[in-house]
């Protein structure tokens, strides 16, 4: 199966419900006409509204069946409001329980994404997009690529879709879009 892991494009901002910026929209369109060409037979995206957006013009004009999952939603660092999170969403890459009031620790978001995952790989597509967020993407890349961290995730784009391919022996993974 190959998986198609897609981050949203730009967004107005962090919020469950922020829509695509303008710039966002028009790169969703330019995505759509990419994906067209991988023969994807199934799209599962994040509820967040800039995940969706960003997947639905290619959903319909490519006729593709589509599906929302909670788990590839976006990892809460925490419920509190931490002025310095970067540097603690940094140690989340070391540390990967470490977890602050009412957030998610790295094994914790890991978990979840791989989940899905493996739901995907017992069943019979060659196939499948999932469309999430910037976090949720590196710590499902750091799965195959343990080098993937911190500093990977900083050089993310919105959006980015990377392949993994896990029909060889071997799990193969690509950036295919930047």
């Amino acid at each position: 199966m190959k998986l198609y892991i897609i981050r949203h494009c730009e967004a107005d901002g962090q919020a469950p419900n922020a829509s695509l910026t303008l710039a966002g929209r028009e790169t969703s369109r330019r995505l759509a006409k990419f994906l067209s060409d991988l023969n994807i037979e199934l799209v599962i995206s994040s509820p967040f509204t800039r995940a969706v957006h960003t997947i639905q013009s290619f959903v319909q004009h490519n006729n593709v069946p589509f599906k929302l999952d909670d788990r590839l939603k976006e990892r809460v660092l925490s419920s509190e409001d931490i002025p310095d999170w970067y540097e603690k969403l940094q140690q989340t890459y070391i540390e990967k329980d470490l977890n602050f009031t009412g957030g998610e620790s790295s094994n914790e978001a890991t978990k979840r994404i791989n989940e899905l995952v493996e739901e995907l790989k017992q069943c019979n597509y060659k196939s499948v997009a999932i469309v999430t967020h910037g976090n949720i993407m590196s710590l499902l890349l750091n799965q195959s690529q343990p080098h993937f961290g911190f500093d990977e995730w900083k050089q993310l784009s919105n959006p980015d879709v990377f392949e993994i391919d896990f029909g060889n022996e071997q799990t193969v993974v690509n950036r295919i879009w930047r």
